[in-house]
């Protein structure tokens, strides 16, 4: 974890506001749009109340393909609502919480620009943010647009994966507390633009 002395105290002080939209599991398993013999977890709803969430995830949520999601470095997915109000302008259609696969909606925090190893308290759970979400073909299929892999890469808005370090409560209007950036650290923009795949070279 990074120390007090370590924290970015002018990035943090315009987090203070930045909360947790929406907790968001799996509604039903659906159809892979382009294999119907698979089945995909993508479409995430939000819950009423709180949530447990522990280092595989979110109580009640699931993975299927465990090749590119899940597993203690990928337990979580957050995305902001400010980013997808920006694919909601782009597609002329609305995207609800949930609509990215995200387990996490946040608010008022520029996903893009958090630090590689950046530490959040959410209501008791502390999770550190541990790498960009590389778009797939079951995320293409699930919002039925041909391009999305290609257009998700060029927009470089990929939201973040997240390790839980402590297991906790959270919920809907929970406050996300910064609790330690290191200042010039790499961000999750940062690695996502420096690793960005060719879109058919994304796995699905």
């Amino acid at each position: 974890m990074v120390e007090p002395g370590e924290r970015d105290l002018a990035t943090l002080s315009h987090m203070r506001t930045a909360r947790l939209g929406s907790v968001n599991v799996v509604h039903a398993l659906i159809p892979h749009r382009w294999e119907p013999d698979r089945q995909t977890a993508i479409d995430k709803r939000p819950i009423a109340g709180r949530a447990w969430v522990h280092p595989l995830g979110v109580k009640g949520d699931q993975q299927i393909d465990r090749r590119v999601h899940g597993g203690p470095d990928k337990a979580l997915y957050a995305y902001s609502a400010e980013d997808a109000s920006w694919w909601e302008r782009e597609l002329g259609r609305e995207l609800p919480p949930g609509a990215f696969g995200e387990n996490l909606t946040t608010t008022g925090l520029d996903i893009t620009d958090a630090v590689i190893g950046e530490v959040w308290r959410l209501g008791t759970a502390v999770v550190q943010v541990s790498m960009p979400r590389y778009p797939c073909r079951t995320f293409a299929g699930f919002w039925d647009v041909a391009d999305l892999i290609k257009r998700f890469i060029d927009h470089g808005a990929p939201g973040a994966y997240l390790r839980v370090l402590q297991p906790g409560e959270l919920g809907a209007g929970d406050q996300i507390v910064v609790e330690g950036r290191r200042a010039g650290g790499t961000t999750i923009g940062d690695v996502f633009t420096r690793r960005r795949p060719m879109p058919d070279a994304v796995p699905m």
